[in-house]
């Protein structure tokens, strides 16, 4: 421990804490613009600088450790007439658009420039007219617009592990690109848009395609459906004031139908289907001699892409099951249209995910034109798209009452839920494959070694039966090749698979901390809409997808049984290896 001053207030801090970091447990907020609490400290903005008392030499609080008897001063005239002239400088090499950015309202350097008053330009405005690179069917790249934080290039790079995005040239030319200056669209880019979630401007967001939602609900001939992801509920209310995790679902129900929506229904049901599924699939390939083990799940499209790309000689350990937005787009078209007597060549399927690459999963081969009827999912939004949405149109989304989603493809267990969470798909599977293998109710349903916010988790599942599964389960994608290579060891010596069961998902925390979530995630917002998502699995009636009565009534009606060939044709996919950059 040390011992510090900041500001004149004492504090008592662990050696190597950050003088940014001990500022904050005295509640003082020192600017910053390229740091994020996700990526390491690099300080390249200097918006951050403070001063020891008595020393004219500036350093930067995010990267300069304390020291013990350290006297910090913060701010003073001085300090903020800096940092004033470091904003005016980033400013003079940045387009003044913000009615038209997509970041409007949400920009960090925005909000720093209305905070410190700047009002006047006084340095020359040089733009360079780059050219905006649309080539990515997840997200948008605007190198005008880029501040030079790097905090793109850190996540894609050290989080991620795709190196997708790089700087090229030095100085006033620098400027953000993907690698190898290729077009984004052909570049190792997984689209799993974390570089958007962290960019605190402008210069990298998703593609937005609520035009195209509009126009399909003002489209009388077209009957809209939508469908929602377990992580959106849990997330969209921080656009309208409320805290991270708090459960809005019914509320959101409501707001859909007042949108316009025709019928309204949830992806955690379809995740029950991608459960039943995947779970039979496991119990088959732990059955079968000389089957491929581990079984990796599949359902997160960043993950998929990654897969096919960097690791494609484990395809054959790959779930073949859809992700629940698939599956939800198959059986919409495919059953529902006839039970309910809709024209199914005049569904419109809309999505509503935490994800930008689910944007692109809906085009990601034929399979996902299973049900004959065009694209099964015809367009996705962005939890931040909806929340537009929901601005534009005056809805009072809080005044609204609850409401319910539609049925049979609507009512969930908390199965379904969870899978909005890492380790939430191992989690339901165990509790699916349990009673296949032993014809019991789980005693306990919580895996609670399938939880937590570690980069890796490891554990062996006991069934009671003679049955032990070794599960491994990674989430943030920098994560996995250890895991990945550990299986790939034993398999090229010939030895036992160290698991049998990988799950695996692109974002840090899961699909609630995925690159379509509201801005500002950290690990607590994360923790946060986490304990949310748990907190709707146990208040629900059902705890496991073979529980939910809907899942057996579409089976009985429609699928027949889990692994049929017209459950095969609707709700699985194949994979293909891609290259990291298409020529």
């Amino acid at each position: 421990m040390v011992k510090i001053t900041i500001n004149g207030n004492e504090l008592e801090v662990e050696s190597g804490t950050t003088i940014l970091d001990a500022a904050k447990k005295l509640n003082i907020k020192i600017p910053t613009l390229c740091y994020n609490p996700d990526l390491p400290p690099w300080a390249s903005c200097g918006i951050c600088i403070v001063r020891m008392a008595g020393s004219p030499k500036m350093v930067r609080a995010c990267t300069t450790p304390c020291e013990n008897n350290m006297n910090i001063i913060t701010h003073d005239p001085e300090i903020i007439s800096v940092r004033r002239t470091v904003l005016e400088m980033i400013l003079s090499n940045h387009p003044d658009d913000c009615l038209q950015c997509p970041r409007n309202g949400s920009c960090e350097l925005q909000n720093l420039a209305s905070e410190f008053g700047i009002r006047e330009a006084p340095f020359v405005k040089v733009l360079r007219n780059l050219p905006v690179d649309d080539s990515n069917p997840a997200i948008v790249l605007c190198p005008e617009k880029c501040v030079k934080c790097g905090r793109c290039v850190k996540v894609c790079q050290d989080v991620q592990n795709v190196w997708a995005l790089e700087f090229l040239g030095r100085g006033i030319k620098g400027r953000i690109a993907s690698a190898a200056d290729a077009p984004l669209g052909d570049s190792p880019c997984i689209k799993c848009g974390q570089c958007a979630a962290h960019c605190p401007v402008g210069a990298i967001y998703e593609h937005d395609d609520i035009a195209a939602v509009w126009k399909a609900l003002q489209d009388t001939s077209l009957h809209t459906a939508v469908q929602i992801a377990p992580a959106v509920r849990v997330a969209l209310a921080e656009e309208f004031g409320l805290k991270p995790g708090t459960v809005f679902t019914k509320k959101i129900y409501a707001a859909l139908r007042r949108l316009g929506f025709k019928t309204v229904f949830d992806a955690s049901f379809s995740a029950d289907l991608t459960i039943t599924e995947e779970s039979t699939e496991l119990v088959k390939r732990l059955a079968e001699k000389g089957s491929v083990l581990p079984l990796i799940t599949s359902c997160c499209p960043a993950w998929v892409d990654y897969l096919e790309k960097y690791y494609p000689d484990m395809i054959p350990n790959f779930s073949t099951a859809k992700s629940p937005q698939q599956i939800m787009g198959a059986m919409i078209k495919a059953y529902w249209a006839e039970k309910a007597g809709v024209d199914p060549n005049k569904v419109y399927s809309v999505a509503v995910m935490p994800c930008t690459a689910k944007k692109w999963e809906t085009r990601r081969n034929d399979d996902m034109k299973s049900a004959g009827y065009g694209y099964d999912v015809d367009i996705v939004l962005t939890t931040r798209e909806l929340a537009r949405m929901l601005k534009q149109s005056g809805i009072e989304i809080l005044d609204l009452p609850d409401e319910e989603a539609d049925s049979p493809l609507g009512p969930y267990s908390g199965a379904g839920v969870i899978f909005g969470v890492t380790g939430g798909v191992m989690e339901a599977t165990v509790r699916n494959a349990y009673y296949l293998l032993t014809k019991k109710e789980l005693p306990g349903v919580n895996l609670t070694d399938a939880r937590g916010i570690e980069g890796v988790k490891e554990a062996t599942v006991d069934f009671g039966n003679g049955t032990k599964i070794r599960i491994a389960i990674a989430h943030q994608m920098g994560n996995i090749a250890a895991v990945l290579d550990k299986i790939r060891a034993a398999r090229d010596a010939g030895q036992e698979m160290p698991y049998q069961f990988v799950e695996v998902m692109a974002c840090r925390g899961g699909c609630v901390g995925g690159g379509g979530q509201p801005y500002g995630c950290t690990d607590d917002v994360r923790l946060q809409r986490t304990a949310g998502i748990y907190t709707d699995d146990e208040k629900s009636q059902y705890r496991c997808s073979y529980q939910n009565p809907n899942i057996t009534q579409v089976y009985k009606e429609f699928l027949g049984e889990p692994g049929s060939d017209k459950a095969h044709k609707l709700l699985h996919t194949k994979y293909v290896e891609r290259p990291l950059y298409i020529k």
